[in-house]
């Protein structure tokens, strides 16, 4: 697969999402971005905007074999990865027997995952890390590809729990579903009743997304493009010399070297989606915000001045701008 194959078989892929998706194209642009970079997404927004529909659309388009975890208070880690079992043999022997759990699929939609206590949304860590699951002394590879998708409502909202940092530094974006605007609450509230009936095109299969993703990989990356996303690491940490003045009074942790990581593993798809096999200022800057909004923790300053992560991650920006 060349780049201009690659260019055009994401379009078709967005075309494809896009007929179930009204008013959406950012968020499934971002989407794809991160799978095909290999990582798991975090999805926020109030209940109805179409989340969890995104997902399994996902899923139809691409001929994934999906799994769906629905998140609940009680909800406990077996019930995500599976447990060993008892079963009786037709000589009688009992022996224990692995009973595998939804975890186990290419993608795995985690609903309302900040609906469960931590404990049970810890049992997701190795799986989105190592893409293996460890049940009693035995570790399992997971299918490739796999994804984690996951969905959650807004802390203020009640009936939640905060996610761990280091789950939340797991996943590669997090997106923010916006409300739709006047047209297309029209479109969506006109095409509710037709859109069970419409039979998606299954674009491409796990196969081709490895492949692609082996295309991702190839990608160069410039020096002063790798020294500016360094710099912009180094730059959300409050106590750095590089830090604006909003990150040093508003900021408690920085982001991990692992938000490097996602922002050039998404500006790389993001490259060869714009025709490009070198990735560009324009690339790092578009993909910032997801890559890094779950991974820089305000202080309580910060919390209770009601500062928006984005706009600090804009600072960073303009402050790294010369690279």
């Amino acid at each position: 697969m060349n780049i201009e194959d690659f260019a055009v078989r994401v379009k078709d892929i967005e075309s494809e999402i896009a007929r179930v998706m009204v008013g959406q194209k950012e968020i499934i642009r971002h989407t794809l971005i991160c799978l095909l970079a290999g990582g798991n997404v975090l999805l926020e927004g109030v209940p109805g905007l179409g989340k969890t529909m995104l997902v399994k659309t996902i899923s139809q388009v691409l001929s994934l074999e999906f799994k769906r975890i629905q998140f609940t208070p009680d909800l406990m880690p077996a019930d995500i990865v599976g447990t060993s079992i008892i079963s009786e043999e037709a000589d009688g022997k009992r022996t224990f027997q692995f009973q595998a759990g939804p975890i186990f699929a290419n993608l795995v939609l985690a609903d309302e995952i900040n609906r469960a206590t931590p404990k049970t949304q810890s049992a997701l860590l190795e799986a989105m890390q190592e893409k293996t699951v460890t049940v009693g002394p035995r570790t399992r590879e997971l299918p490739r590809p796999f994804f984690v998708l996951a969905t959650q409502n807004p802390l203020e909202m009640e009936g939640t729990y905060p996610l761990p940092e280091a789950q939340m530094d797991r996943f590669l974006f997090k997106l923010l579903v916006r409300f739709p605007d006047e047209n297309e609450l029209g479109s969506i509230i006109g095409m509710s009743s037709t859109s069970d009936l419409l039979e998606l095109s299954k674009i491409s299969d796990a196969t081709e997304l490895l492949t692609m993703r082996s295309l991702v990989q190839e990608v160069p990356v410039a020096e002063r493009v790798n020294r500016r996303v360094v710099h912009m690491i180094l730059a959300s940490h409050p106590d750095h010399s590089l830090a604006p003045e909003k990150v040093r009074k508003y900021v408690r942790y920085g982001a991990s070297p692992r938000g490097g990581q996602a922002l050039l593993a998404g500006s790389k798809v993001r490259a060869l989606m714009e025709g490009r096999y070198n990735v560009a200022f324009e690339d790092i800057e578009e993909l910032a915000y997801p890559s890094l909004r779950h991974r820089i923790l305000l202080n309580f300053e910060g919390e209770a001045e009601g500062i928006a992560v984005d706009d600090i991650i804009a600072d960073i920006l303009e402050a790294t701008a010369n690279g």
